[in-house]
């Protein structure tokens, strides 16, 4: 695959697993998770209607727990250091996912997980905290959770509630207010937008944003180092 060949060219490049189990295709063989894909062999695109699936049969998470180990070992088959996970669609917020991460975790090591959990700040609108509190309150239980097993996880996140339009004025105010602790700058940078990204995202602006010379004189005034995830202490 052409993006293995590039992350090997790059050593310092922290690759992680993007964990799918929603909106698109299962590592295994379809008829060996007919509980968790349709007729056309891929994962339902409605998060809810997977995480109902999720949470009532057992089924579906046997077949789960199988997905995810198939695709932590897909991921390492390629010979790359696996520096972080996180899901498609913040899936892992689901508590049935948290458990089975859990589990796995117990049973191997993971690498530290990504926990997309943004304070509140300007802009903010009245609609966001709903939303909001419900992440919160899902994402700092599985904060806890992985750090009393061990597994590292960032303190906060940001970027989330401005995803897909991550412009450097924004990005640099962002920077400016970051609290003590490690953060994660939530971003889709890309030289155009690919197909099947919605109308809503500007990934080009992002990648402008990541390059933008405020950006990078930001983090300096701000005393930020950036890392990857695999340079975190250890939980």
């Amino acid at each position: 695959m052409d993006a293995v060949a590039r992350a090997r060219r790059l050593p310092g490049l922290g690759v992680g697993l993007h964990l799918v189990l929603v909106d698109g295709a299962p590592v295994l063989p379809s008829e060996q998770v007919p509980a968790l894909v349709g007729a056309d062999g891929r994962f339902p695109r409605d998060p809810l209607r997977a995480g109902v699936r999720l949470f009532l049969s057992a089924a579906a998470r046997t077949q789960a727990r199988a997905e995810i180990r198939a695709q932590l070992a897909a991921f390492r088959a390629t010979g790359l250091p696996l520096d972080h996970l996180n899901a498609h669609h913040h899936f892992h917020l689901h508590p049935t996912v948290q458990a089975l991460l859990l589990e796995i975790a117990a049973e191997q090591a993971l690498p530290p997980v990504r926990i997309p959990i943004e304070p509140p700040g300007a802009p903010w609108r009245v609609d966001r905290w709903i939303p909001w509190a419900f992440h919160t309150l899902c994402l700092g239980a599985l904060r806890r959770r992985l750090r009393a097993a061990g597994v590292v996880c960032n303190d906060a996140c940001f970027g989330v509630w401005d995803s897909g339009r991550l412009d450097a004025e924004r990005l640099q105010a962002l920077i400016a207010a970051l609290p003590e602790g490690i953060s994660e700058i939530y971003c889709h940078p890309a030289t155009a937008r690919p197909a099947g990204v919605p109308d809503s995202y500007h990934p080009a602006t992002e990648l402008a944003a990541l390059l933008d010379r405020g950006v990078g004189a930001a983090l300096a005034r701000a005393g930020v180092r950036p890392v990857r995830f695999a340079d975190l202490p250890a939980a």
